[in-house]
């Protein structure tokens, strides 16, 4: 079984490409396995959010963080836990 860590991801999006064009600077805290899962995530996340393709979306770094250090308190919550249990 394989540990879940905490990822930061850093990059930038194209948002709004047809009209006025602008780049939006982003830093997204993730739970992931693997580096290359938090990178799915942030995709997936952003083009549902903000309906942003992925080819706008530049990844800058992607690095592990320790859990204390996420800006988002549910990932923090989720990182003192032992196990979920669902009904």
């Amino acid at each position: 079984m394989s540990r879940v860590k905490v990822y930061r991801i850093e990059g930038q999006m194209l948002i709004g490409h047809d009209e006025f064009p602008r780049i939006q600077k982003f830093i997204k805290d993730v739970r992931a396995v693997k580096p290359e899962d938090a990178i799915e995530i942030v995709y997936s996340e952003l083009g549902s959010r903000h309906k942003v393709k992925r080819k706008h979306i530049k990844i800058l770094k992607v690095y592990e963080i320790r859990p204390e250090e996420s800006k988002d308190p549910n990932i923090y919550k989720l990182s003192l836990l032992d196990r979920i249990i669902l009904t």
